[in-house]
């Protein structure tokens, strides 16, 4: 059963803008920032543009002791996600405890939807899918694979 979910928010660009806003908002650090040259490539996608090299590929905020505000930059055109329009620029981020339980939601709630990134092994040592389902939400569905690190 997932342990908790969290909103997930993508921004064109300036979701680092954001996020040190919410953080000054809200008295916490982060918990994680990546950018996307932090990124290893991709099988079958281009390298990454100087041009978004820089940006957000993922932040993490808690706001208190059961929840988080996730997010990053859209990437436009890769990476599996919606192209970005204001509007749909928020997912739900489930938190699951196993990967059988993961691929039991994920095959569930993507049914007749969308699939962007099928279920699988990442290298930030997560076991993680994205879809939008059958009536237009945008879900993550992510499994930590190592609870040590974050």
């Amino acid at each position: 059963m997932a342990t908790a979910i969290q909103p997930y928010l993508t921004f064109e660009g300036n979701c680092e803008e954001a996020f040190n806003f919410y953080k000054s908002v809200f008295g916490k650090e982060f918990t994680y920032i990546g950018r996307f040259a932090d990124m290893p490539p991709l099988e079958g996608q281009p390298a990454i543009s100087p041009e978004y090299s820089n940006r957000i590929m993922h932040v993490a905020l808690p706001i208190n002791n059961d929840f988080m505000l996730f997010g990053s930059d859209n990437m436009e055109g890769s990476c599996g996600g919606p192209d970005l329009v204001i509007g749909n620029n928020i997912s739900l981020s489930l938190q699951i405890e196993t990967k059988e339980e993961a691929d039991r939601v994920f095959g569930a709630l993507s049914k007749g939807g969308t699939v962007g990134v099928p279920m699988g092994d990442t290298f930030w040592n997560a076991y993680f899918g994205m879809f939008t389902d059958r009536f237009g939400i945008n879900w993550m569905i992510n499994v930590e694979q190592n609870t040590d690190k974050k």
